[in-house]
């Protein structure tokens, strides 16, 4: 009952908000992905085709007057078509699903900073056969502050145990407001976005994705494999209110490091962080494609986070 008070609560409240600013945060965001088909890196003729979806979803409530219990869902779909004919043991189209659920709380300390410590797990997946080895385990702990009435700074990490070994991503927490119309936010290395408010429903701007993840591959033909998925997303973007709290987002840009890479389950590294792998002498069982244009569009629904 009391989630179902906190929902009804957000909605109602965003309603009334008038303009997008620092303090707030897209609730519902639904977006679909196009990359122009690209050639082979080496050995096939004819191009590979991406598109996709990327999908969360962002609630929470106090349990307590400091204590936050926080929930993000994040469901990804990706699908690679081929033009070129590949072996049977190769996954081809590539159709993966990634969903990531992060639960836990967020503490504000007595010095007015907030702890988060989330706990991760995912469910990786071709959905072909599915099992244990699907499921993914990790984390994430954060600590911020802040420095003034219009900059707020932080640090963390996020863990995960993915297919390929231990993976590790140290994080700088950034919230922004430059100026009335420049704001940047993000949780870099995976996310930044620069927000130039053009007007009280408009902003354009830059923004930046990038993240390695892995996906179980159930196939009889390949089970046992997985695919290692990686890309970093520079585009510039246009986001434009369409009712109350709700907005379109179009974004054009480019992929840069995109790859698909299927190994066998037994290829493995010792560590990894963000561009550096350890012990990294696994060898690929497919041939990926070169990097191109994107073209992605969201729907969002966006509100003002309570204190």
């Amino acid at each position: 009952m009391k989630r179902f008070a906190f929902l009804l609560t957000i909605l109602v409240f965003g309603f009334t908000l008038q303009a997008q600013e620092r303090g707030t945060k897209d609730i519902i965001s639904l977006s679909g992905r196009y990359a122009l088909p690209q050639e082979y890196k080496e050995v096939y003729e004819g191009k590979a085709t991406e598109f996709g979806l990327l999908n969360s979803l962002t609630a929470g409530f106090k349990v307590a007057p400091k204590t936050m219990f926080a929930i993000n869902v994040n469901h990804f779909y990706f699908n690679v078509q081929d033009e070129a004919e590949m072996p049977a043991d190769i996954a081809s189209p590539i159709i993966i699903n990634g969903i990531i659920l992060r639960i836990g709380v967020i503490q504000e300390l007595k010095n007015g900073g907030k702890l988060q410590l989330l706990f991760a797990p995912r469910l990786m997946s071709d959905f072909q056969n599915l099992d244990g080895n699907s499921f993914q385990f990790g984390g994430l702990a954060s600590y911020q502050n802040d420095l003034n009435e219009n900059l707020n700074l932080g640090f963390g990490a996020m863990y995960n145990q993915e297919l390929f070994g231990p993976y590790m991503v140290p994080l700088f927490l950034l919230d922004w407001k430059v100026s009335d119309r420049w704001h940047i936010e993000g949780m870099v290395p995976i996310t930044l976005k620069v927000h130039y408010r053009v007007n009280e429903g408009l902003d354009v701007g830059f923004n930046h994705f990038g993240l390695i993840t892995s996906y179980y591959l159930g196939d009889e033909d390949y089970a046992g494999d997985y695919m290692e998925r990686q890309s970093i997303d520079l585009s510039l973007f246009a986001r434009q209110r369409i009712y109350g709290n709700f907005f379109i987002e179009g974004m054009v840009g480019r992929t840069f490091g995109r790859s698909y890479t299927q190994y066998s389950g037994d290829e493995t590294i010792s560590f990894g962080i963000p561009l550096i792998s350890f012990g990294d002498e696994r060898t690929a069982n497919n041939v990926t494609f070169t990097d191109g244009m994107i073209f992605t569009l969201k729907l969002i629904f966006n509100m003002k986070v309570p204190d």
